[in-house]
């Protein structure tokens, strides 16, 4: 992706929100590094034509890659699994409100003070269910949407990924996260 007359500043914006969501997605920020430079320097779209339509297709190329590196990193790790739908008892919706996480929470958990905790709390996840909350909360995709990327990019372990199977897996994570949080100290509004 080339300068080609483009803003610096809006260049910059997009390889600091690549690297953002790489370094969520595969844990190591050296990787994070390589992958959004091979992200960046492969792409075939102009941003200087649409910013907001060439970071999306820049992310989806990079979450895509980035989940066959962790699926090459662990074979079969992407295999869409029967789960129980997480625990009744937690949350009844695949909503980041739901398991008690506020929009100010998740703030401060991916640009805060807590940053630390959810790259922490994210290491513990299984690539699967990783990649399945950074879809969701992060990024704001919906379980098709999810699912499809990762039938695509898991490998042939992943084609039975549906958007019900990405909503339990999601569900699971969200209280995951909220016990995290409770059991750390953090505020969070009881569940």
């Amino acid at each position: 992706m080339g300068k080609q007359g483009c803003s610096e500043v809006l260049v910059e914006d997009t390889a600091t929100k690549l690297f953002q969501t790489a370094a969520l997605l595969l844990g190591d920020e050296g990787e994070a590094v390589r992958l959004v430079e091979e992200t960046m320097a492969g792409a075939e779209v102009d941003p200087c034509a649409d910013g907001s339509e060439a970071q999306l297709v820049l992310r989806d190329q990079l979450v895509q890659a980035a989940i066959r590196q962790l699926s090459e990193r662990e074979p079969g790790s992407f295999a869409a699994v029967e789960t129980g739908g997480g625990n009744a008892l937690c949350i009844d919706d695949d909503d980041l409100s739901a398991a008690g996480v506020t929009s100010s929470q998740l703030s401060d958990l991916l640009q805060g003070e807590g940053r630390g905790q959810l790259r922490g709390w994210l290491e513990h996840l299984p690539p699967a269910q990783r990649a399945v909350f950074v879809e969701r909360a992060m990024l704001g995709q919906d379980n098709t949407a999810t699912a499809q990327t990762l039938r695509i990019a898991g490998g042939e372990s992943a084609a039975g990924w549906t958007p019900d199977k990405v909503s339990n897996v999601f569900r699971e994570a969200l209280c995951s996260l909220a016990s995290s949080l409770v059991h750390s100290g953090s505020t969070a509004p009881a569940v």
